[in-house]
């Protein structure tokens, strides 16, 4: 922003007399004008333009955010800063501006005022400034500076104010549909009326006083004369105003409260930093979904083996948020995290490279109002632990330590063990925090391995979870859910789910192309790829995402005897209803990224090691994601997609691989490694929803394939039997994962696993399931990542891609008023309620008791064109099997679907419908 208006300190003598006769007509509790938009201002380089789709309009710094065509959404558009008055030297076009038009200097922002009655100015201006913007995909502008001219020593107001109108008018007549808000200029609103979205004005009860470099309130004399304007402009032309204030970003309960004054009078609010460079409250509330998650690069070569990754992100995904990764050896954010972060989580194993610089880069944080959790070591010097209400305790030779007390959420899966020889000898301040686990040693001296403090809350090891020697097994001795909850003051929050869609569990296929030349243990010995085709396919309705590798059935192969009759087979299989289109590579890379930080080395060997050995070939990335999809597309039905890749190996693709996936843009699944069983039962065996890489996304099969439950295909090849477990530990007491039948085509090959295979699939079907299309779980999954959820008033505001469709509800929130929300209905769940969301964007307000409307229970299909009228309902459904679903206080009502009455199956407290086609027009009337 090159210029920022002062306040505007003329002609107040009258100005409380104007205030008295506004305040009569127009009482502080009037509400803001129903066409008003909501708006949040960004201008710093990082914009969260995740958290700022909560706002229908997003005004940003253009030259940081050049892609408002990828971020547009129904409900949330980007919105370009220009400065009209004013020209910076750092702007491409300030060259060539006119050297008449240069009016004065603006020596506080080091930038030039332009004189607006320059004839040159407006087309200038429409050419050089925003039509480059324009090209980009902006669609709406944010013209500010428009009197700065008010600066110059020299200047005639009605010549200023008429080349204003005319670069107004220019903008309208070169570019049809073009929206604009001012900034100021009340001026010339009359003049231009009609060509104007909203009038925004700076600093109504609270400013920033640049000479004294602090925030400040604002005089009554200033805040009643701009008052005046505003309502005036609101009132008289009936165009929306909005009202940005200054507040320290970490005050936060001044910035909520600042809001509120002002949307008590009808304006749109957005409070801020003086730079608006922070994640301010406007109309609604952003309640951040993303976690800090330090690490340290040093201890692991890559994010996948981190603590933090494979034990702390699954229970903060869960509970509804996003890990953005930061070494702790690397730059930590240095913008203002109020607003825009949940929290902070460290899970560091060792001692940190910088721990004075680390530990200072936290306590801004939490005097900031961010909240710390901390896992594993402390990894604060003790010169700065008395900040943070510790204390080291000095300490010689072994102890033997007791245990003095704990809290309950201590002992989740396995007992503390108090080790004197492995342990942080470290205890609270007096009156600093709650212990959560009390030792002493035989000189009666305590110890704290756990505890909840004012700044968040630490567990230490050994006391965070046990590794159990000789196995890849791990055991949680805290309760993870409970201490990132109380030690980050997460507050019940409505929580986008990925496991469900209208109540019910998701249930899809994926199969990993390996073993397709096999020959099955069957009579004839029929390939592994036409046994699968014939017991299993043909025999399950169950979405299925089915993949080849190219290399194993392609003529080029490695098969070339057997090349026809495999593909052949691939054909037929695709043209199935139930099968989508997938890769599973050219040549199957075993090691996807052979990764090197911090002298780190996974694998030096020879690249040739690592995927298939088909003669002359070496690993070419495009080759393996690019070209193994050009080739499926030839094998697939006209008409019918392919655009995913499952990934091969390891399952650890590198930043190129994501980025060429992306690029192509493909979907991408596969890797976790979820296998908890009766065996290994450990949360620490259910692995996040997936992991973000260089700015892209993987996503994780929801559960492992056979290999894990076959050892490594030695045997039992019965073993994937034991998946059942998984899908039952996942799905209570907390439902954590759909339900995925995950397996590689050579499991087709054996008696055993095909066994295995038709329990498995009997077992699904018989739970009451929604079916998707791996492709459509893996677009829920992304969904996850970027949807915002604010508050609303006394509601909830959540925004979406519309893929994800499911909230799950705390029942301490209470049951959705189906009246005042965008919701077809809820579902009881192991946690509270489900709640059906109709569409991408959905407000919620929440009822004490609930309601009698009819609504729906549940449902196996995706619902669409959902409307609710005075005396009943009517949506879509289309699915992938037959339609099941249920409504609930339906007493008095009647159902009919594609305009024929339908009778219900069953009745009581839920009554049933079971139609025979997977997509129908249903209404419900009610008398």
């Amino acid at each position: 922003m090159e210029f920022r208006f002062a306040l505007d300190r003329i002609s107040y003598v009258w100005s409380c007399l104007v205030l008295g006769v506004l305040s009569a007509l127009f009482p502080l509790g009037a509400a803001a004008t129903p066409a008003a938009p909501s708006v949040a201002i960004f201008y710093g380089s990082n914009a969260p333009l995740d958290e700022l789709k909560a706002f229908d309009i997003a005004i940003v710094e253009p030259g940081h955010n050049d892609h408002p065509e990828r971020y547009r959404r129904p409900y949330s558009e980007l919105y370009a800063y220009v400065s009209v008055g004013e020209a910076h030297p750092t702007r491409p076009y300030f060259k060539d501006i006119p050297a008449a038009a240069k009016l004065t200097e603006n020596k506080v922002w080091g930038s030039v005022v332009i004189d607006l009655s320059h004839p040159a100015w407006p087309e200038f201006f429409a050419n050089r400034i925003v039509a480059p913007l324009w090209e980009k995909g902006y669609r709406g502008f944010f013209l500010d500076t428009l009197d700065s001219y008010r600066g110059a020593p020299k200047f005639d107001e009605a010549a200023q104010q008429k080349g204003l109108v005319a670069v107004i008018e220019t903008l309208h007549r070169r570019f049809p549909g073009i929206r604009l808000i001012l900034n100021r200029g009340f001026e010339v609103v009359p003049a231009v009326k009609d060509k104007v979205q909203m009038v925004a004005a700076e600093s109504l009860f609270r400013g920033w006083d640049g000479a004294a470099k602090r925030y400040v309130e604002v005089p009554a004399g200033d805040r009643e004369w701009l008052l005046a304007q505003l309502l005036k402009v609101r009132d008289d032309y009936g165009i929306p105003v909005l009202a940005i204030d200054y507040v320290a970003p970490e005050d936060r309960a001044l910035t909520r409260a600042t809001a509120e004054r002002i949307r008590a009078l009808g304006i749109v609010p957005w409070v801020t930093d003086w730079k608006l460079e922070s994640l301010g409250i406007g109309q609604v509330e952003v309640m951040p979904r993303k976690i800090i998650a330090l690490y340290s690069g040093r201890e692991q070569p890559a994010i996948n083996f981190t603590n933090m990754h494979r034990f702390a992100e699954m229970p903060l995904n869960h509970l509804g948020y996003v890990l953005e990764y930061r070494d702790i050896n690397d730059p930590l954010p240095d913008y203002p995290l109020a607003g825009r972060v949940a929290g902070i989580v460290q899970w560091v194993s060792g001692t940190p490279e910088s721990p004075k610089r680390l530990a200072s880069w936290l306590k801004r944080q939490t005097g900031a109002g961010i909240k710390v959790a901390i896992i594993g070591q402390l990894g604060i010097p003790p010169e700065l632990a008395g900040a943070f209400g510790v204390a080291y305790v000095p300490t010689a030779g072994n102890l033997r330590l007791e245990l003095v007390r704990r809290d309950k959420m201590i002992g989740l899966e396995t007992e503390p063990v108090p080790d004197g020889r492995n342990f942080q000898p470290v205890r609270l301040a007096k009156g600093d925090g709650v212990s959560l686990l009390e030792m002493a040693d035989q000189q009666g001296r305590r110890y704290d391995g756990a505890a909840i403090m004012p700044w968040g809350g630490f567990v230490l090891s050994p006391f965070d979870l046990m590794e159990l020697p000789g196995t890849e097994q791990a055991r949680w001795i805290v309760d993870p859910f409970a201490f990132l909850q109380q030690a980050l003051r997460l507050a019940p929050v409505p929580v986008p789910d990925v496991t469900t869609e209208n109540g019910r569990r998701l249930l899809f296929a994926h199969i990993d192309g390996d073993g397709f030349p096999s020959r099955a243990e069957l009579p004839g010995t029929p390939l592994a790829g036409r046994a699968l085709l014939d017991e299993i396919l043909r025999r399950y309705p169950v979405p299925t995402t089915m993949s080849v590798i190219e290399a194993e059935i392609s003529p080029a192969g490695l098969y070339p005897k057997d090349a026809p009759e495999m593909e052949d087979i691939t054909r037929r299989i695709f043209a199935l209803p139930d099968v989508e289109v997938a890769s599973h590579t050219y040549s199957h890379p075993f090691r996807w990224d052979n990764h090197v930080k911090h002298g780190i080395f996974r694998d030096s060997d020879a690249d040739e090691a690592y995927h298939l050995k088909i003669p002359g070939y070496k690993l070419d990335l495009e080759r393996e994601i690019v070209g193994s999809m050009d080739y499926v597309r030839r094998l697939a039905p006209a008409g019918k997609p392919a655009r995913i890749l499952l990934w091969s190996g390891d399952t650890a693709p590198g930043v190129d691989a994501l980025r060429i996936a992306d690029e192509a843009g493909f979907l991408n699944m596969n890797g976790g490694d979820t296998v908890i069983t009766r065996s290994n039962p450990s949360l620490t065996a259910v692995m996040p929803v997936g992991i973000g890489k260089g700015g892209y996304r993987q996503i994780y099969a929801p559960v492992s394939n056979e290999n894990l439950y076959t050892n490594l295909w030695q045997g039992p090849y019965y073993g994937y039997q034991k998946v059942i477990e998984t899908f039952e530990m996942t799905g209570a007491p907390r439902r954590l994962k759909p339900i995925d039948i995950y397996y590689h085509v050579y499991s087709a090959s054996k008696k055993a696993s095909l066994s295995a295979l038709h329990k498995v699939y009997g077992w699904a079907l018989g739970q009451p399931v929604h079916p998707v299309f791996g492709s459509e779980y893996i677009r829920k999954a992304l969904d996850f990542y970027t949807a915002v959820v604010a508050r609303d008033g006394d509601g909830w505001l959540y925004r979406g891609d519309g893929e994800l469709r499911t909230l799950r509800v705390p029942a301490s929130l209470g049951t959705p008023d189906l009246r005042a929300s965008d919701v077809a209905g809820y579902a009881p769940g192991p946690e509270g309620n489900y709640l059906h969301l109709t569409g991408a964007e959905a407000r919620v307000r929440f009822a004490p008791t609930p309601t009698r409307e009819p609504f729906l229970r549940d449902a196996n299909a995706r619902l669409s064109d959902w409307h609710r009228t005075g005396d009943g309902i009517s949506f879509k459904l289309e699915g992938h099997q037959p339609l099941a679903l249920s409504f609930a206080n339906f007493s008095g009502c009647r159902a009919s679907a594609d305009g024929k009455p339908v009778a219900p199956s069953r009745s009581g407290n839920e009554t049933v419908f079971n139609l025979n086609h997977a997509r129908a027009s249903i209404q419900v009337r009610c008398q």
